[in-house]
């Protein structure tokens, strides 16, 4: 093969290999990109997400606050020394209203 159908040939492959460059260097630039895009997007979802895990342990406290002060309220004791036994209507039990205000100022 003479020397010039040789250099047309090594020029062809790379022309060739510089249009496969230019494609792939086009496919990595657009999945940067993409990249880019879905940090940003995660990032943002787990801050939306801490948010409504704040918002449900918040939820919680506040129906576990509203149920033992029910129960205060109907009569029994909530607290660890009487719990279950019935209180004089009339008279408080500081244990009791001792965890009723710590969990009350859980909520705030």
């Amino acid at each position: 093969m003479d020397p010039y159908t040789k250099l047309q040939e090594i020029r062809e492959a790379m022309t060739q290999l510089s249009s496969t460059m230019a494609t792939l260097e086009g496919d990595l630039l657009n999945t940067l990109k993409e990249n880019t895009e879905l940090k940003v997007e995660n990032q943002l979802l787990r801050e939306k997400l801490n948010k409504l895990e704040q918002n449900s342990k918040v939820k919680k406290v506040n129906r576990g606050f509203e149920s033992l002060n029910k129960i205060y309220q109907s009569g029994y004791h909530i607290c660890n020394t009487y719990y279950g036994s019935h209180r004089d209507p009339n008279s408080d039990c500081i244990f009791c209203l001792q965890i009723l205000d710590n969990m009350d100022n859980r909520k705030a």
